[in-house]
């Protein structure tokens, strides 16, 4: 397909899992997408920028949701 500028871009581009990088497909339900807000590290306060984490429904249903997001945030 073709944008408005003649340049051949994708239809669709698959979400990743951000813990296993994992293709998301159109079927998982159990897939979630999350904003966790960044913070200034002097102040403690929020900042107009966010970080988006996917996960997918089979780290959910094996009850390791918490553990991935947790340490994503940290990194992030």
């Amino acid at each position: 397909m073709q944008n408005d500028a003649g340049e051949i871009v994708d239809m669709y581009i698959p979400r990743k899992c951000s813990w296993t990088n994992r293709v998301l497909a159109a079927n998982d339900f159990g897939a979630v997408q999350i904003n966790v807000a960044d913070i200034d590290p002097t102040t403690g306060t929020k900042l107009k920028t966010s970080s988006t984490f996917a996960i997918s429904g089979f780290i959910r249903g094996h009850s390791e949701g918490d553990e991935a997001l947790t340490a994503l945030a940290k990194n992030a």
